[in-house]
């Protein structure tokens, strides 16, 4: 048996769901089953059941709770003692970063963080993206994340985020399954910034378009979404903030398509802290993994 299973175990029986225990731990859903599984057969003995409303230890279960708590309070013991004994500090990261990328890409990361690195203090700081810039620049925060980095920053690459057009339901363009950004511009339009410099009407402009005629214009995403249900126009938003129920909406990709790209960047005016370096070098490890099975076969 080994870390990840006695902690996978533990989650489980505190959450009462592989879907939350996985989250809590940062692994995913069938890597948690896998280890599960693996701890079962070791054991040669069940330790979990699934019911209706979720997993519930068997007996036997409950008293191998009781001595994986245990063992991984030691094991935590161990490594913090260890730590001390190399000088290592726990520290803390100041990372900050604009509304859409806190509810997408960046919890999974922060999360596998913690789960590595449960000592250092992860301070998250919400706010658009040109001050995101700003403050890397004077310094006051460890980290970034940074809209559509120059391809020669060193900014980390931890995701991106195609464009989509959104129209009610009964829009004469709504059966397209592709549409090009002239076509969407001439209609009326739902216009949402969520807080970041680039938008529909940005993007429009650089591709030598206009908004003809905006009805409303709003911050937030969810706000627009609900608006073109409603029948007030159209609108361009990031594909993560569609909501899985789309009753009453319609999509499209742009032809040629657009994406947002996001990048994690260190602050050029602070000293990068150990900590700080860690997460740079996670979320470099999970963007060559990326890339790697991108490129398998």
């Amino acid at each position: 048996m080994n870390f990840t299973q006695l902690r996978s175990l533990i989650s489980v029986a505190e959450t009462g769901s592989f879907t939350a225990a996985a989250t809590r731990v940062g692994v995913t859903q069938s890597g948690m089953s896998q280890a599960l599984a693996a701890l079962e057969e070791s054991l040669g003995v069940k330790l979990l059941t699934r019911q209706r409303h979720g997993v519930e230890l068997t007996a036997f279960g409950e008293r191998a709770l009781h001595h994986a708590r245990a063992a991984f309070a030691h094991l935590e013991a161990i490594r913090k003692e260890a730590a001390e004994a190399t000088g290592e500090e726990a520290g803390s990261v100041r990372i900050a970063a604009f509304p859409g990328v806190f509810a997408t890409v960046l919890p999974p990361l922060l999360r596998r963080f913690r789960t590595l690195h449960p000592d250092i203090e992860l301070v998250a700081l919400e706010t658009d993206d040109r001050e995101v810039e700003a403050w890397l620049e004077a310094g006051s925060i460890d980290l970034g994340v940074v809209l559509n980095p120059s391809p020669d920053s060193d900014a980390v690459p931890i995701g991106e985020d195609a464009w989509v057009a959104v129209l009610p339901v009964a829009h004469r363009l709504a059966r397209r399954g592709k549409l090009s950004f002239a076509d969407l511009a001439a209609e009326p339009f739902v216009l949402a910034t969520g807080g970041c410099h680039v938008h529909a009407r940005t993007l429009a402009e650089a591709a030598g378009l206009s908004l003809a005629d905006v009805r409303m214009e709003v911050r937030d995403w969810t706000s627009a979404i609900a608006l073109v249900r409603e029948g007030v126009g159209v609108s361009l938003v990031p594909e993560s903030t569609l909501a899985e129920k789309s009753k009453g909406l319609r999509t499209a990709q742009l032809d040629p398509s657009l994406c947002r790209r996001f990048g994690l960047m260190a602050s050029p005016a602070r000293m990068r802290s150990r900590a700080a370096n860690l997460l740079i070098e996670l979320a470099r490890k999970q963007d060559n993994d990326l890339s790697g099975r991108m490129r398998s076969p």
